[in-house]
């Protein structure tokens, strides 16, 4: 097996060791990485369209929203997580095309938080007050 290949396998183990990854995902990155391992090696230089750690689209699941840039899962995408990226909320949004007023929770949370506000009923209450 070529040293590009093992590098790229390493790679991919090692990201695959800290998120789930389908068989596609990892037969793509390994494809991608040795290539570009390899042209690099052979003194040229590597041509990046642009990569994202995950799929935009698929970034929110039901218990969980990865990050786009580095793959990372978590409940609540944060100001503070996504300040290591140099990158503000709305600008993350923009980079990978969400809805601007789009919530950064996973799924299962923004259900929460809807039902709870409509529980609460806050709309009624500011009235009653006005009177």
């Amino acid at each position: 097996m070529e040293d590009y290949l093992k590098a790229a396998l390493e790679i991919v183990k090692a990201q695959a060791s800290v998120r789930t990854m389908t068989e596609e995902e990892i037969t793509s990155m390994v494809q991608k990485l040795s290539a570009g391992i390899k042209s690099i090696a052979e003194g040229g230089t590597v041509e990046t369209e642009v990569e994202y750690a995950v799929d935009p689209k698929k970034a929110i699941r039901e218990k969980s929203i990865l990050c786009c840039v580095c793959g990372k899962s978590f409940k609540i995408l944060t100001k503070k997580h996504l300040s290591t990226h140099e990158l503000t909320v709305d600008e993350y949004r923009e980079k990978f095309g969400y809805k601007k007023k789009l919530p950064l929770v996973c799924k299962s949370l923004q259900r929460e938080r809807r039902k709870k506000m409509k529980e609460m009923k806050l709309w009624t209450k500011r009235g009653k007050n006005k009177e």
